[in-house]
């Protein structure tokens, strides 16, 4: 199975001197293609610098990140920004829709972006696997917060990208929406063969995942395969996240 992005002895420091922190320290690892990533781990020990970096979103100080086989670390603001919007999917916390847009102007807005024209099947098919047929003329405010981060999860696959990237986007939900939305991240992993990373604090939230990395003081300490929301929940507290 092929690595769709790759970190190689990635570090990212903030600040200089005496006062730099290092938020990553020499990360190295490989995402498969076609798997569902989750990424763990205590308060400021680097996750959402991990998603940032290995996104393009920021540029590592050290090392080398590549997406499928362009390394981003050298490239420019220009490039790195026409990059995300042609092979990069992206859904937040907060669902950063646009509210004097309608749903299907929200999920359309990259391709207009990049003045790209959709293509109405596989817009259509989108539609239905987020389950927002009958919805696609609503503007957010006339949707639940369950429905909204579904409209963002189908923003973020209409460019087709190679990766979609994840920061706490079931932070905002209640546990039901949350269960509902993780089930649909877990299909189009499964039934469109999609590639998903996701940072989470949530030991329910990885448990959808295949995989599920550790981070604490920047570095990757542990990763665990098939994960239970148990057995996340005690690696965690061993890891020092919850007393």
């Amino acid at each position: 199975m092929t690595d769709v992005v790759r970190l190689d002895a990635v570090s990212k420091i903030y600040g200089r001197g005496q006062g730099a922190v290092a938020a990553l320290r020499e990360v190295s690892v490989g995402i498969p293609r076609g798997t569902f990533t989750a990424v763990m781990g205590p308060s400021g020990s680097g996750k959402s610098t991990f998603l940032h970096c290995a996104a393009g979103l920021d540029v590592p100080s050290s090392g080398s990140v590549r997406l499928g086989d362009t390394e981003l670390a050298r490239m420019n603001e220009t490039a790195l920004t026409e990059l995300r919007r042609q092979r990069v999917g992206f859904v937040f916390q907060s669902f950063n829709l646009v509210s004097a847009l309608t749903v299907i102007e929200n999920i359309t807005l990259p391709l207009r972006l990049a003045g790209v024209k959709a293509d109405q099947a596989w817009l259509a098919e989108i539609v239905r696997r987020v389950g927002l047929e009958g919805r696609t003329g609503h503007r957010p405010a006339q949707l639940s917060g369950g429905q909204q981060q579904r409209v963002a999860i189908a923003r973020a696959l209409v460019t087709r990208p190679e990766v979609v990237f994840g920061d706490e986007p079931t932070g905002a939900l209640d546990t039901m929406t949350a269960r509902d939305v993780l089930t649909l991240l877990r299909e189009v992993v499964s039934s469109l063969g999609q590639t998903v990373v996701m940072v989470t604090h949530d030991p329910v939230a990885a448990s959808y995942a295949d995989t599920v990395l550790f981070l604490a003081d920047g570095r990757i300490v542990d990763s665990m395969a098939a994960p239970t929301a148990d057995k996340v929940a005690e690696r965690m507290t061993r890891l020092g996240a919850w007393k």
